[in-house]
């Protein structure tokens, strides 16, 4: 028994550096890049077709604080202009303010991530029902990896979430979307 208590806790001295010589996380981290997003309006209004889709295509950024290792706090702030998938005309535009927490799984050169978003989208009348701009919720939930090139740069190859909208569209005033994105994490602190 002394025997195997005395492995143990050799072996855990010995595993303790290692563990403690991780670099810790930065503070903030500032995220930069492309998104596409992909609305699927069920729609009963005048002009839109009953099963409208949409492409969007924009850019967004991200602004993380990192309250420790794998717990952060984000806040999104994402534009885009809305194209229709059927003719490729012009539909409206939108952005989107979105804030919620991010759990991180630091290991090295890598780290996956998974969120949930809450917040707004401000739309144009193009994708709204209405006849003018307006702002509805919308919350996004998924997640993304982050490639760690040098110590204060990152490249995000894929960030896919769902996407969830509650514009007005005369039938139960919700969309269920997919958004993409892909970019470049710049830390700071």
């Amino acid at each position: 028994m002394r025997n195997s208590l005395a492995v143990v806790l050799l072996f855990a001295a010995v595993s303790a550096g290692p563990l403690w010589a991780q670099e810790p996380p930065s503070k903030f981290e500032a995220y930069g890049g492309y998104y596409y997003t992909r609305f699927n309006v069920n729609a009963n209004a005048p002009g839109i077709a009953p099963s409208a889709t949409y492409n969007g295509n924009g850019g967004g950024g991200q602004l993380e604080y990192n309250v420790n290792r794998w717990l952060g706090v984000v806040a999104d702030l994402g534009g885009f202009v809305a194209n229709s998938s059927g003719n490729g005309a012009f539909a409206g535009a939108g952005l989107t303010y979105l804030f919620g927490p991010r759990v991180n799984v630091r290991r090295g050169k890598v780290t996956p991530f998974a969120q949930i978003l809450f917040g707004g989208i401000r739309t144009t009348d193009g994708i709204a029902q209405s006849t003018g701009t307006e702002n509805n919720f919308a919350m996004t939930a998924g997640g993304g990896v982050d490639f760690k090139v040098s110590k204060h740069v990152s490249v995000r190859p894929v960030q896919a979430e769902y996407f969830m909208t509650k514009i007005p569209d005369g039938l139960n005033n919700r969309q269920n979307n997919f958004r993409f994105g892909a970019g470049v994490v710049f830390r700071f602190g």
